[in-house]
């Protein structure tokens, strides 16, 4: 939000200067997040004084160079080297000397410098008005009236507009502080509560009496949908002339960035941003049946807007329409082409309404149209103020804009909105801002800001919220009111803090995900945020009947919440390899989110691994090496050890977008699902090397550490003994039904078992292999004897020819 400080003062009974009005609105809340000065021109003339050339000779070296002397009020005349061709003795004209900076309407700034100019001196410059930023003509210098006193300083003369500017950083809920008076009454609260007295008022203009046009020109209105348009007030001005604002309103609307368009836009710009209410002129020679219709217009209605572009509107679109039903404006949100203000325009219809925040905030979002008057109205606008707001726009265009009111002044406003009464009590003030206000302080301040009250007793104070507040509802946003007025720093901070100690549930998420991220991070994978919205063309109608749809999508690209951390994954993985970037390693926490079969959503958490490209690059000792599957089952079988899970169990697995898939599940419970991304679904990102990908079920793994305690042990004294065995075996059979097997043989001894090579030869038979086995024997009490360790061998053996059939190679 920007705020203009002359615009501000211009309501305020007293002018702090720019620094102390900074520190006020940082105080009551509006954080001041810089102060800039603004110059309506550049410089603002600084060090320009007025001349008086006395005398004009042909440059001796020059046909196109003069020889002058000038007085500059100040003693001796300054001898200076003129080029323009209209430069004559007697002239009154703006002087920069030795030392001065101009600033061009176009360049860099010049700081004036003794100078010979074709061996000649010159001290200074006589300036056109492109020179010094008045204009664009450079056709000679400029000749001022004659009445002028040398010396005088230009800046006197030409009263280039300066200001200050402030940017505030607004808070979502301050519709109220989104103008200038409403930033002013809130300076007028903080004078007030600091001097302790109702004497400061925000000084709201004054309307006087309205011209009238001899002739009427009368526009009815009918609201259809009063829902989404709960007070719509209009007025008929006629004779208007079309022409550029005069220099204080151009100026007070540059210094906030609004660029001047004509004297009817800039007024209902100035007005917006003096009372926080939108305005609409339209040509009223364009209200087809002299008749306004607030209504909804039907689905794919085809509408122009005021930038030339059509649009489909949605039937939830508010329209202002004409006699003929057809639409003129976008309610709330932008203009029409036929029917907005032209330089033609004769006639306006003026419109100051109050539109629904649920109306415009969709439609505002759906059309990509964020309008300064969609912002204010989506947060909600001062219902109680439109008939003011279009008189105080009346008057001023019929002091610039030459125009008579040529209606009577319309309000349609069929339900009236009760004002909103909070009941609080002087202990819960006192509970949520720890700090015991005094009642005549309280009630002090909430006058100030317009509140009524309604109520006090010695227990609790009830209030009227003001119209201009819709934010405020619950005794809270009172304690908030209180506390920024009087100043949050006014709230002592006690010597002592009593707390109840408190217990992290176990396990602490926090910490465990902070621990998953850092083992990640620390071996080369980057972290990646996607976003949760995705596309539905993403996924099989399967998937899509389960997934969770966007009602008001921002983008046909974006109409689905993800159903699975894969595609939104892919679309990073395609973006770094489509700019070079092919070797990845990517993690990512996030949700995914679905609905049941009895229409209840629920969201799941997830970390997912994103592996492409090379684990190892070329060089002059190895060559390239690619990732593969193991290189990712490591950094699961790693991460889950890290996090203290064990007893995981491998079972193969299907899912849409992974082939030769996998399943970890630990007491029965899935925690992750790896494998290799499939080739449909490689094509539909358009990558064309092999990504693999894991998804571990987060919320899985926390419930599986709730029950898990990790102990501490003694590192065994004693060493460990490895016996190896080659175990020939049918090609069907993998390592995971031998792991099975050998935990069948219950040993304390047995410590680890490892396949450390894989053998496949037409010697060993028809359809057979060879796994080379080695086990791990320890004993943390005592030295494990041969006869001990051949003892579990043996059960090992027949436990792997007996269930898998396997031959022991000798």
């Amino acid at each position: 939000m920007t705020i203009s400080y002359n615009w501000l003062c211009d309501y305020l009974p007293v002018k702090p200067t720019p620094e102390e009005l900074s520190v006020i609105l940082t105080r009551i809340g509006l954080e001041v997040e810089s102060l800039e000065k603004f110059e309506a021109i550049r410089g603002s003339l600084e060090g320009l004084v007025i001349g008086e050339v006395l005398t004009v000779a042909q440059h001796p070296n020059a046909d196109k160079l003069r020889l002058t002397t000038v007085n500059t009020g100040n003693g001796e005349p300054l001898h200076i080297v003129c080029g323009a061709p209209n430069v004559a003795a007697g002239q009154k004209v703006v002087i920069a000397p030795i030392g001065a900076t101009i600033y061009p309407a176009s360049g860099e700034p010049l700081t004036m410098k003794k100078a010979k100019i074709r061996g000649e001196e010159s001290h200074g410059m006589i300036c056109a008005e492109d020179e010094i930023g008045l204009g664009s003509s450079h056709d000679g210098i400029m000749v001022l009236d004659p009445a002028l006193t040398p010396g005088t300083p230009a800046s006197e003369v030409f009263k280039p507009a300066q200001d200050w500017v402030y940017e505030i950083g607004l808070t979502p809920n301050r519709m109220d502080a989104m103008s200038h008076l409403g930033v002013a009454k809130d300076v007028c609260a903080y004078l007030n509560n600091a001097e302790n007295t109702l004497s400061y008022k925000a000084l709201a203009p004054e309307i006087s009496s309205l011209p009238e046009a001899g002739e009427k020109y009368p526009i009815s209105i009918t609201v259809e949908n009063t829902e989404a348009c709960p007070r719509y007030s209009g007025v008929t001005i006629t004779g208007v002339k079309i022409a550029p604002s005069p220099d204080w309103l151009k100026n007070k609307l540059l210094a906030i960035g609004v660029r001047p368009i004509n004297n009817i836009v800039d007024i209902t710009n100035f007005i917006l941003h003096e009372t926080g209410q939108p305005l609409h002129a339209f040509d009223a020679d364009a209200v087809t049946g002299r008749k306004v219709i607030v209504k909804n217009l039907p689905q794919d209605t085809p509408f122009v807007t005021l930038d030339g572009k059509e649009r489909k509107l949605d039937a939830a679109d508010l329209m202002i329409c004409n006699g003929n039903g057809e639409g003129m404006c976008i309610a709330g949100v932008f203009g029409g082409l036929t029917s907005g203000v032209t330089d033609a325009t004769k006639n306006i219809f003026l419109e100051s309404a109050c539109f629904a925040a649920a109306s415009i905030r969709p439609t505002s979002f759906r059309h990509g149209l964020r309008t300064d008057a969609a912002a204010r109205f989506e947060k909600g606008v001062d219902i109680s103020g439109t008939v003011y707001v279009l008189r105080r726009a009346a008057a001023m265009i019929c002091e610039l804009g030459g125009g008579k009111i040529a209606s009577d002044f319309t309000d349609i406003y069929p339900q009236p909105k009760a004002q909103i009464e909070v009941t609080t009590t002087w202990s819960y003030i006192k509970k949520l801002s720890g700090k015991a206000y005094p009642a005549e302080k309280v009630v002090n301040i909430l006058s100030s800001l317009g509140f009524t009250i309604l109520q006090q007793t010695e227990e609790q104070l009830q209030v009227a919220v003001p119209y201009s507040k819709p934010d405020i509802s619950i005794p809270a946003d009172i304690v908030e009111e209180i506390m920024r007025i009087d100043g949050l720093d006014n709230i002592e901070i006690p010597s002592q803090v009593l707390i109840t100690p408190s217990s992290n549930p176990k396990p602490d998420k926090e910490k465990v995900r902070e621990k998953a991220a850092n083992y990640l991070a620390s071996n080369g994978f980057n972290e990646i945020f996607t976003n949760s919205i995705t596309n539905s063309k993403y996924f099989t109608p399967e998937v899509l009947a389960r997934t969770v749809k966007m009602i008001n999508s921002l983008s046909a690209d974006l109409d689905v919440m993800r159903p699975s951390m894969l595609e939104t994954g892919l679309e990073s993985v395609a973006h770094n390899i489509n700019r070079r970037n092919e070797d990845l390693l990517f993690f990512e926490f996030g949700n995914t989110y679905a609905v049941s079969e009895d229409g209840k959503f629920g969201q799941t958490a997830h970390l997912s691994l994103y592996l492409t490209g090379r684990k190892i690059a070329e060089n002059w000792l190895n060559k390239a090496q690619p990732v593969d599957f193991y290189f990712l089952k490591g950094y699961i079988q790693n991460l889950l050890q890290l996090l203290g899970i064990s007893g995981a169990q491998w079972t193969e697995y299907e899912a849409d977008g992974l082939q030769n898939g996998w399943q970890i599940s630990v007491r029965n419970k899935p925690v992750v699902a790896l494998g290799a991304v499939s080739s449909q679904k490689l094509k539909q990102f358009d990558i064309k090397q092999a990504v693999w990908f894991a998804d571990i079920n987060w919320d899985n793994v926390l419930a599986l550490l709730q029950k898990s305690d990790n102990f501490y042990k003694e590192i065994p004294k004693f060493p460990a003994v490895r016996r190896d065995l080659a175990l020939v075996l049918d090609k069907q059979v993998k390592f995971s039904a031998v792991e099975a097997a050998a935990k069948t043989v219950k040993s304390a001894l047995l410590q680890q078992l490892n396949l450390f090579d894989v053998f496949e030869s037409e010697k060993l038979g028809a359809n057979k292999k060879s796994y080379a086995v080695s086990f791990t024997f320890q004993d943390p009490q005592k030295t494990l004897t041969d006869k001990e360790i051949d003892a579990v061998m043996d059960k090992l053996k027949k436990a792997f020819e007996g269930q898998l059939q396997a031959e022991i190679r000798k």
